[in-house]
């Protein structure tokens, strides 16, 4: 607004001057015996640019030349520090409700799914979980026991021998022992027909089912899974499998079960059609470890992170092996001799 003001007062100005430098000729003119007759802004072409070149080179005429910012175009100043108090709360305002809008809509559009509202299990501090620990083998015995007399019935291990036992949690004696107690259906003979025999080393744990198909029927529709590698299988190992045998509870006021579930906080869905499989005294270990729902629960982790992991103690020790031969290695290296280091203890002489 005010250059638009400026601007036109010296456009006004550059008029008078030209009005004024045609009085001035027109009296020089009268001096000399021209016409008195006064010049318009309308006279001849010669005398307005005379008037003009006056105006030029009088010092008013060369400020206004030397002022570019009156002879540009206005310019809009649309910046937002310039905007009254009042725009910017405006501004500020709608930009809040835009972005909270459209972050509404993206939760909205997300559904809710069952996943999301399961228990997470803890971490539990396994015994065998420490970077140098090893796995309890009296706990793996345990754990073989409680598969045996319990897991058994609905869940197999199909991928686990009676061999594989030997030098872990039992004798070979004791293997095949237990080994006997199972019916092999084997042959064909010479005759060509199937024969049923004891079992022996190589065998791999019966199966509870004799196809999927049956395993369905037996459960309700639902086909339990196999144990081999449950722990590496579900997200959080042995902490959710712990979790799960220990956490059927009744469920809270609001939620209902149909028939034939239970109510399990970490299962997905929380409803699972296995019932309770262990409790309280649920067997005698041979060891005489009282047989609580907590240590029974351990006991079986144990002997499945074993299952599903059986080389864990090994792996360790060789990583203990070559971080130690490292740490030799180096210290020969840097010593300058060629006698066996241990880390930075030294050289052995």
């Amino acid at each position: 607004m005010t250059q638009n003001r400026l601007s036109n007062t010296y456009i006004n100005t550059w008029q008078c001057c030209i009005n004024t430098s045609c009085v001035i000729l027109c009296r020089e003119g009268e001096g000399h015996g021209s016409s008195s007759v006064p010049l318009s802004f309308d006279a001849s072409e010669d005398k307005k640019m005379a008037a003009l070149r006056v105006v030029v080179l009088s010092g008013i005429g060369r400020a206004f030349l030397c002022t570019p910012k009156m002879i540009k175009a206005p310019r809009a100043n649309m910046s937002f520090a310039s905007l009254p108090r009042s725009k910017k709360v405006a501004l500020t305002t709608l930009g809040v409700l835009t972005t909270g809008g459209a972050g509404l809509a993206l939760m909205l559009q997300q559904s809710v799914k069952a996943s999301d509202l399961e228990l997470h299990p803890p971490n539990y501090p396994w015994t065998h979980s420490g970077m140098l620990s090893a796995l309890d083998h009296a706990s793996i015995r345990r754990g073989y026991q409680v598969y045996k007399q319990v897991c058994s019935a609905c869940h197999s291990m199909e991928y686990l021998a009676f061999r594989n036992l030997v030098g872990v949690s039992h004798t070979e004696a004791e293997v095949k022992v237990l080994a006997e107690e199972i019916e092999v259906v084997d042959g064909p003979d010479e005759s060509g027909e199937m024969f049923t025999r004891p079992g022996k080393l190589s065998d791999y744990f019966p199966k509870p089912y004799p196809n999927p198909e049956a395993a369905r029927v037996a459960n309700g529709g639902a086909l339990p899974p196999d144990l081999s590698y449950i722990v590496n299988a579900r997200h959080g190992g042995e902490d959710y499998v712990f979790s799960l045998l220990t956490g059927y509870c009744e469920p809270p006021a609001g939620v209902e079960v149909r028939e034939g579930l239970y109510y399990n906080p970490y299962f997905p869905g929380q409803a699972i059609g296995m019932a309770p499989p262990i409790y309280n005294e649920v067997l005698e270990f041979e060891d005489g470890t009282p047989a609580t729902m907590s240590q029974v629960a351990k006991d079986v982790c144990t002997f499945l992170r074993w299952a599903a992991e059986p080389e864990h103690d090994q792996r360790k020790r060789m990583g203990l092996k070559v971080s130690w031969q490292g740490g030799a290695n180096h210290c020969r290296n840097r010593n300058g001799c060629n006698q066996k280091c241990i880390c930075n203890l030294g050289c052995i002489q």
